[in-house]
């Protein structure tokens, strides 16, 4: 047995999905349903977003398992306003004391890079977080535009490319229970 492999499982790490591809709220939610199963506590919180998806529902199938919220509304078609950077930064707070706490093993930060690009939260803050989380707390930060102070930091990066999508392709819109 390599006990120094048995040490190095018991930390977290850091992952980051980025990437103007289709599938980084997926796959984090892929991660935390496969870590909900080996009997691990996950947190989601997602940044930017108010509107219940489909995979939100999941916290009335599985215990451990709490997704929270901590946005106003759509930002495609608006400005930030100071309630969307209020709403941010208690999202950050939030996130940082159950990062530092340690309680939640999964702790997965969905489009955060999203709250970062639109200047809702600063870097640096995302970055202590990080620095000041438990040893054991493994963390997803998803979202396009990731920044490279970011994505230096983190154990694992995952660029999520676009080749072909049929929004696009075909003219298709969100469907239920694929795309939301």
């Amino acid at each position: 047995m390599d006990m120094n492999n048995d040490k190095q499982n018991g930390i977290g790490q850091v992952h980051v999905y980025t990437g103007n591809g289709k599938g980084k709220t997926t796959a984090a939610f892929g991660l935390a349903l496969r870590a909900a199963m080996a009997g691990k506590a996950v947190y989601i919180g997602q940044f930017v977003k108010s509107q219940k998806y489909n995979e939100t529902k999941i916290t009335s199938k599985l215990d451990k398992f709490v997704v929270e919220q901590f946005g106003c509304g759509c930002m495609l078609s608006r400005h930030a306003t100071d309630e969307d950077r209020e709403e941010a930064a208690h999202g950050l707070e939030v996130c940082a004391q159950h990062i530092k706490e340690g309680k939640w093993e999964v702790v997965i930060l969905d489009e955060i890079t999203i709250a970062l690009h639109l200047e809702l939260i600063k870097i640096e803050d995302v970055i202590t977080m990080l620095d000041n989380r438990a040893p054991h707390v493994e963390i997803i930060l998803t979202g396009r535009y990731a920044p490279q102070a970011l994505m230096d930091y983190a154990d694992l990066v995952t660029d999520m490319r676009e080749v072909k999508h049929y929004y696009s392709t075909k003219g298709l819109i969100s469907r239920n229970g694929i795309d939301k």
